[in-house]
């Protein structure tokens, strides 16, 4: 219960606050973790009968003097504007394209894409690869014409700065527990870790718009350079109209 002036006493307001669990996803950490927080770091809580309950300015405010301020989960600030984030061509520069890949390395490259993931803190890229690692960590979601769109299987929400986006070039077909869309045998991989669930979305419909274009799969077949492959994509940006605050 929580003390009113005067002494009385009302119940939390539940539209305030968070549980437990919910600040465990919004750090990308264990409860444990949450509890050490708690009591070696000064984490203001609620005890609400058996249950801790935190309050979210509280929270927010405690975070952000130990640089995990709002990055993921309950916690995510909301974007102001999705344009930047939902460009595609920044994003595969920041993910980068990787050659000549054995399908036994594709986990290896994941990880390395993780690792370089601009806008958040460190304890999160730790939290991510460990996601990625896991069994049942990805999914590959084939698209047709040799591509797949590998991402996290999990719900992730890191703030509109933090996506990114790789281009993996296979040397051989790719065998996938995801049933294939056409016969065309998956060599080449899109994939992404968008900066929210609305955003994921976003990139799925425009990652798929991307591969539609028979520019991008010309260039691909022909050997291009990288240069030659973020020009396509910038293209394909260019096409598509802003993004409204609204449309968030």
């Amino acid at each position: 219960m929580v003390p009113c002036a005067g002494g009385a006493e009302k119940r939390a307001d539940f539209t305030m606050y968070l549980n437990l669990i919910q600040i465990a996803e919004s750090f990308g950490v264990s409860e444990k973790v949450v509890e050490g927080w708690i009591r070696d770091e000064g984490l203001p809580h609620t005890p609400d009968r058996r249950v801790l309950l935190f309050d979210r300015a509280q929270v927010a405010q405690w975070a952000a003097t130990r640089g995990l301020a709002s990055k993921a989960g309950f916690l995510a600030a909301e974007a102001p504007a999705l344009t930047a984030a939902l460009h595609l061509e920044p994003l595969l520069r920041t993910g980068g394209i990787w050659r000549e890949v054995a399908a036994a390395e594709v986990t290896e490259v994941f990880l390395k894409v993780a690792s370089a993931l601009p806008g958040v803190t460190p304890a999160v890229r730790g939290l991510l690869g460990q996601r990625l690692r896991a069994a049942g960590g990805v999914t590959y979601a084939p698209v047709g014409f040799g591509f797949a769109l590998p991402h996290p299987a999990t719900r992730i929400t890191l703030g509109r700065d933090a996506g990114t986006l790789a281009l993996i070039l296979l040397r051989g077909g790719l065998s996938l527990v995801e049933p294939q869309v056409d016969e065309v045998p998956v060599t080449r991989l899109f994939f992404f870790i968008a900066p929210s669930p609305r955003t994921h979305l976003d990139m799925v419909a425009r990652l798929s718009r991307l591969l539609s274009r028979v520019s991008l799969r010309g260039v691909l077949e022909q050997g291009a350079s990288d240069e030659e492959i973020f020009e396509v994509v910038a293209e394909a940006d260019a096409a598509v109209p802003e993004v409204r605050k609204r449309d968030i």
